[in-house]
């Protein structure tokens, strides 16, 4: 009979720790950053996962405390980190977040996925999410969905099946994107517009407030009304 040495019974394992919650600062100090502050805290309640270090803008805000949380600095203190930080790009426009973030040069940043946690991405959905995405409270993702880097889905916007949105997509709130819509790179959609199935959006292009993209519009113009039409290119 083989009687076990004490080097035959393993170690109680340590239980497991927790990670803990990593650093994260805010790029844009105005309304689209506290709304993401929120998006933040509220992730948070779910599960601690950043600690939030502040807010940083080029344009420095009226004050430097907002709802708790310091302006730290423009972008160039932002690049100057010394260690690993998670940066929320919170700015709306997307010619304007594309400019912020080709400035964000520093290898120490990185910029995470933001999900609300309201909002449905399930495996078997099959999302695709670059780095930087925001996604608000009340949108809707159906399946086989893509989204490039740093596209931002505002409060309750709906993407439906096979559609496409390219690196630095803005969605208002209400904005609804149809299945197999392609928005290319830097399209912007006001609040309540609407893209439908199949069509095709060109880079940089402004769908107004409200306005319904029936057929295909051009890069870098302008359309509004029901139907979408160009109004400035």
């Amino acid at each position: 009979m083989h009687l076990s040495s004490s080097s035959d019974i393993p170690a109680p394992s340590a239980p497991p720790q927790p990670e803990a919650p990593r650093r994260l600062a805010i790029f844009g100090a105005g309304g689209l950053g506290r709304e993401v502050l929120v998006l933040l805290r509220q992730l948070n309640a779910v599960a601690p996962t950043w600690d939030l270090v502040g807010f940083y803008d080029d344009q420095p805000p009226a004050t430097d405390l907002i709802h708790g949380l310091r302006y730290l600095g423009t972008a160039a203190d932002l690049n100057a980190t010394p260690e690993p930080l998670a940066v929320a790009v919170a700015v709306g426009s997307s010619t304007s977040r594309t400019a912020v973030v080709a400035r964000l040069t520093s290898p120490q940043l990185h910029f995470p996925i933001l999900i609300h946690p309201s909002v449905s991405a399930e495996s078997f959905q099959h999302l695709q999410f670059g780095a930087g995405c925001i996604i608000t409270k009340g949108c809707i993702l159906t399946t086989d969905i893509r989204l490039g880097r740093h596209v931002l889905l505002n409060l309750g916007c709906t993407v439906g099946h096979d559609a496409v949105l390219d690196d630095f997509c803005s969605l208002m709130p209400h904005a609804n994107v149809g299945g197999g819509a392609h928005l290319e790179a830097g399209v912007y959609l006001g609040t309540n517009a609407t893209v439908l199935q199949q069509v095709r959006i060109g880079p940089r292009t402004v769908l107004g407030a409200g306005a319904v993209a029936i057929r295909d519009l051009p890069a870098g113009c302008t359309a509004v009304g029901v139907p979408a039409r160009v109004v400035a290119k």
